[in-house]
């Protein structure tokens, strides 16, 4: 009968035991992947048999394949980058063939060159590599062309450790994608020192639990991917002024503060499956007393510590061996051998494999480390390797690869992750979220840089803003020219850009003339202030503590900065808490609450239970329309559940391509104006008792009395029964045979006779316009009563709101609508705001202006009343008109602000007349064919949906069954209005279908 040692004996049943463990585990983890459906229990690399070899065919063939050199190789990982040149690239590859190195790091490049490296590199060892990449906050860190998503500090304030978890699992997904099987994070560091320099920001906070808890979550959704998760830096670098990269630090604690604080997350970690492990350079006196010898190189702490006292069953890797911590004490192959000596199982960037090898021979040749000790670190690396799926090792697939790294579930999940971090530390009355917007003259102030922030563009969606910029060493001449121009302001939003992200430089970047023109700021009107920086930065910054806000972005990006914007005007909540003290008035746990308003947040389709991928839809049939020359460009916007889900420009302005179409830029209208003017001011009056649909045109219009029009009810004016004429072409009276112009009606110049601009170097007699009012007065009603589309009644409708309410049209609109929405660039005559620039172009008129419109109203009518009219002259982008139909979808509310009396809203988008063949609602449109791809609706809109379309190509339609608010705008009449390919593409309504047919996707899902 054959004898079994003791150790071999102890080795089967561990094995035993494991392979029992990882069977019986029949509690689902608390824990569960996005999308995919969870998995029984997280996995477990340390109960995995896989991982530790029992009864491993795989790793007994391949450790028997190997010589004794090729055992020592298998425990080197070496450094590669993939934007580096072919010389490097080839040698690489040379250390692979002849040396058989177990493993490579890799450093900066691009997802694509990494995957084509990796794909040569497996081809060539004779052993599958173990690639492994630093990826703390994704691998962004290391490439290009990928998701970043927060540092650990700003998850460190998030209380939902679900969502990091969830960025766990992301990370291993897109790691496993990319070929990469160790992640070397999270970093478990417990930062309790201010001026860490090398720490810092890379730390989830100072609170051991706080730390344990996000790191466990963080480990858990890698390895629940088969990916390796690595704790780090053991045993603890929070707690240091001295940057290992650049020297030895020395860490003079006690052995029961390391117990009780720097050693608390990797226990846990230990105890819940952690599968590797990094060990930091610094020098420990109490644990090993070895004068400028880093951990490291520790056996006392590597083997005694980590190994046996605390029972550590995972890889053990060094920190990388090339920095001065350890590199200025010892050269390579010598640091190398010493690492290994210490107990370490993987030796991270090797920086000479040759002499590495040589060295470890050596130090077994003199029975400092036996060959078996080297033979059972392979094995066990093997056996990591198997459980990594190396077993199977195939191919990288390049195709589609960088669209599979930044897929749009991790970047909505990276926009989730800032929204629950952002940290709102000052809230002085509550001026947050932003209320009254209209009261409100707001300057948006980026300090630290002279460039326009993103900062900047996103409050700009919700108000009109004027920005400023404060450059870090302004001169004591600018700084007052500045705060002389921010006189008229009665808010300002600074944002405080360009920091530097570690410790000891500079005071983060805050310098003297910030801090001195900050602070009188803050004591001479409300100032809210965002920090896009390291939050220690917040100690710097002088009197922080008594503006009207602060809010603590933790870090600058472009995601940072949205999330911030919408934090302060209420599209989002503040969650966040503060996971260190940074001074003595930001402590850690502080952190203010608010609500998220009614006011749009800007996210993804995710956000409502759709999939961005189904939406892909809408692109291809804009680019259709282009295509076709159906229009040069157009803006969509989709809102659902209050959330705006898609917003985006296609296209240009004009056929010559020389002006990309912005979300910012601004359409003409057309007929949308009658619901997004005529109908909101009715609406509003109707609530105030002002206006009944049920009374008479003269009743609200005298001038129309004995009339023909004097007692059409306005019920059945605004649903297109009162048999007034379509329309009347107003410009033809204006024309002599010849061509030219009548005497009294337009002239090249302005003056005080002329002053109505109709359009450039046309301007029409002061009086005209009552000539027009006369001629809808005079004009003959239809002969049969029934349904026919008018624009006359909406001509008179604002002379009606001048009458009831004492104001010009314009200014009760903007007094009650468009200031206190926010909605700034809904306006008529645009060319008295905006340049032309931003002004969207409409067709080339040969007909009546002789001229491309540009700036001015593109209908005749319109322009010749000043560009102000019911039916038409209205312009504005789609961001500021779904923010009206939002106020529409919500029964007349939008960010805590009632425009229009509840129950107002439903009664006039219902639809009267339906029985009868009439399929208008009060002013709206509704679907003249309910399910029909041909009508003026999308085929699966509810017939509870409605809205309307405008000549130019615009068109906007709200569902209140599915919550839904959809702008489609365009310029389809250039060049010339002849051409009606959108129409007959059916372009607006498909949009919407998209939409519909995502919806039921999500439900089949």
């Amino acid at each position: 009968m054959k004898k079994y040692s003791p150790l071999s004996v102890f080795i089967l049943l561990i094995c035993l035991l494991s392979f029992t463990q990882a069977h019986s585990q029949t509690k689902k983890s608390k824990y569960k992947k996005p999308i995919e459906k969870a998995k029984p229990a997280a996995f477990n690399p340390l109960t995995d048999p896989a991982y530790l070899g029992c009864n491993s065919k795989w790793v007994d063939s391949v450790f028997n394949s190997l010589t004794p050199d090729e055992r020592i190789a298998q425990l080197i990982m070496i450094p590669v980058y993939s934007n580096r040149d072919q010389a490097h690239i080839d040698s690489i590859s040379s250390l692979i063939s002849k040396y058989k190195v177990g493993g490579l790091i890799f450093f900066q490049g691009g997802p694509v060159r990494q995957a084509k490296m990796t794909n040569r590199y497996q081809q060539e060892s004779k052993v599958p590599l173990m690639v492994s990449i630093d990826a703390e906050w994704g691998l962004i860190m290391r490439l290009d062309s990928t998701v970043r998503f927060p540092y650990q500090m700003s998850l460190g304030g998030i209380e939902n450790e679900q969502l990091i978890y969830e960025m766990g699992a992301e990370i291993g997904r897109q790691s496993r994608r990319l070929g990469i099987h160790v992640n070397f994070a999270p970093a478990v560091d417990i930062n309790n020192n201010a001026n860490n320099p090398v720490i810092g920001f890379r730390s989830f906070g100072e609170d051991k639990y706080n730390v344990t808890r996000k790191s466990m979550a963080y480990m858990k959704g890698m390895q629940d991917q088969r990916v390796l998760a690595n704790a780090k830096h053991f045993p603890g670098h929070g707690d240091t002024n001295v940057d290992s990269h650049y020297g030895l630090p020395l860490i003079n604690f006690s052995r029961i503060r390391l117990d009780s604080v720097e050693l608390y997350p990797f226990r846990e970690l230990m105890k819940n499956g952690l599968g590797s492990m990094m060990v930091a350079h610094m020098n420990i006196p109490v644990l090993d007393t070895t004068v400028n010898l880093a951990s490291t190189l520790s056996k006392p702490i590597v083997t005694d510590l980590l190994k046996k006292e605390m029972g550590f069953k995972g890889l053990v890797f060094t920190d990388a061996l090339n920095m001065q911590g350890v590199a200025k004490f010892y050269p390579p192959g010598v640091v190398d051998v010493k690492a290994l000596l210490a107990g370490n199982d993987v030796l991270l960037n090797t920086m000479d494999v040759k002499k590495t090898i040589e060295e470890i021979k050596k130090a077994i040749q003199n029975k400092e480390i036996t060959q078996e000790e080297i033979d059972a670190r392979c094995r066990k690396l093997l056996a990591a390797k198997q459980w990594v799926g190396l077993d199977k090792v195939q191919p990288i697939e390049t195709k589609n690869l960088i669209k599979d790294l930044n897929n749009p579930y991790a970047q909505y999940l990276n926009q989730q992750l800032v929204e629950a971090s952002l940290t709102l530390l000052r809230n002085k009355n509550n001026i947050l979220p932003l209320q009254n917007l209209d009261t409100l003259r707001v300057a948006a102030l980026a300090i630290g840089t002279n460039q326009r922030t993103d900062f900047q563009e996103e409050l700009a969606r919700y108000t009109n803003v004027d920005t400023f910029f404060l450059a870090p060493n302004s001169s004591m001449q600018e700084l007052l020219a500045l705060k002389e121009k921010l006189q008229k302001y009665n808010l300002v939003i600074a944002g405080v850009h360009k920091l530097k992200l570690s410790a000891g430089s500079g005071n983060f970047g805050i310098t003297a003339e910030m801090n001195l023109f900050l602070k009188d700021l803050i004591q001479s009107k409300p100032t809210i202030v965002s920090v896009f920086g390291n939050v220690y930065s917040l100690a710097k910054i002088e009197t922080l503590e008594k503006a009207d806000g602060v809010v603590a972005a933790y870090q600058e990006t472009p995601v940072t900065q949205d999330v911030a914007a919408q934090l302060i005007f209420g599209g989002v909540a503040a969650k966040g808490k503060l996971p260190v003290t940074v001074s003595s008035a930001f402590k850690v746990e502080d952190g203010l609450k608010t609500q998220s308003t009614t006011r749009f947040a800007y996210t993804y389709p995710e956000a409502v239970g759709l999939k961005s991928e189904d939406m892909a839809g809408i692109d291809s049939l804009i680019a259709q329309a282009m295509q076709e020359q159906a229009t040069p460009g157009a803006q969509v916007l989709i809102a659902k559940e209050g959330k705006v889900i898609y917003n985006k420009s296609f296209g240009y302005h004009t056929y010559t391509k020389e002006q990309p179409v912005k979300n910012t830029d601004v359409y003409d209208l057309a007929s949308l104006t009658k619901v997004t003017a005529t109908m909101a001011a009715f609406m509003k009056l109707n609530g105030e008792g002002k206006f009944d649909v049920n009374k008479t045109l003269g009743t609200y219009l005298p001038t129309m009395e004995g009339s023909n029009k004097a007692n059409l009810t306005y019920k059945d004016i605004l649903t297109h029964q009162a048999q007034l004429q379509a329309w009347i072409p107003f410009w033809k009276e204006t024309v002599r045979k010849n061509g030219s112009f009548k005497w009294r009606t337009f002239k090249a110049d302005s003056s005080r006779r002329f002053p109505v601009k109709v359009a450039n170097n046309l301007y029409m007699h002061r009086k005209y316009a009552a000539k027009i009012y006369e001629q809808i007065k005079e004009s003959p009603l239809n002969e049969k009563p029934g349904y026919v589309y008018s624009d006359l009644s909406f001509i008179l409708a604002p002379l009606v709101v001048e009458n009831i309410t004492g104001q010009s049209f314009e200014a009760y609109l903007q007094e009650n609508f468009y200031k206190p929405l926010g909605a700034a660039t809904l306006t008529f005559n645009p060319y008295k705001k905006y340049s032309l620039s931003q002004i969207v172009p409409t067709e080339l008129d040969t007909a009546f202006r002789k001229q491309l419109l540009h700036g001015t109203v593109n209908d005749e009518g319109a322009a010749m009343l000043g560009g102000v009219s019911g039916h038409a002259g209205l312009f504005g982008n789609a961001n500021d008109v779904a923010k009206l139909m939002q106020v529409y979808l919500q029964d007349g509310t939008y960010g805590k602000h009632q425009f229009i009396k509840s129950g107002t809203v439903p009664e006039f988008s219902r639809c009267p007349f339906c029985e009868q063949g009439n399929h208008r609602a009060l002013g709206f449109d509704r679907a003249s064919k309910p399910g029909t791809e041909k009508g003026n609706a999308a085929k699966s809109a509810p017939i509870e949906s409605y809205g309307h379309s405008g000549f130019t190509g615009t068109y906007t339609w709200v569902d209140p069954v599915n919550k839904l608010v959809y702008v489609f705008l365009s310029n389809r009449v250039h060049p010339s209005r002849e051409v009606n390919k959108l129409s007959q593409l059916n372009t607006r309504t498909k949009v919407l279908q998209v939409v519909y047919d995502a919806i039921e996707k999500s439900k089949a899902n």
